[in-house]
């Protein structure tokens, strides 16, 4: 249960990504507040996974889920770069994040 809270909370991060992105498009208080609500409940739901995964591991693996899926996002809605490069290396963070989910 405590993987699957981190993998949400993860993809909260990259929501409040997509929200600091669309904050600097439209200010306004709803993107405010949704932007406080996503990473306001990311960090909830990590600091509740990380009373049972490992800091070190479950800090990493959150890291590497907004990374991605910031990089993600990105790509498909913001028209960032989707060079063969820059996916190979989103890659290799993806297989990190799965490789210490495998070893811990």
């Amino acid at each position: 249960m405590a993987w699957f809270i981190l993998i949400v909370a993860g993809l909260l991060e990259t929501f409040g990504v997509a929200m600091i992105n669309q904050l600097s498009v439209k200010r306004d208080w709803q993107t405010v507040l949704l932007l406080i609500l996503g990473f306001g409940s990311s960090l909830a739901l990590l600091s509740y996974a990380l009373q049972f995964i490992p800091m070190g591991t479950g800090y990493a693996i959150w890291t590497g889920i907004g990374v991605v899926g910031g990089a993600l996002v990105g790509m498909i809605f913001y028209g960032e770069s989707k060079d063969w490069r820059r996916m190979i290396f989103i890659a290799m963070v993806l297989g990190s994040v799965v490789g210490l989910k495998l070893v811990a």
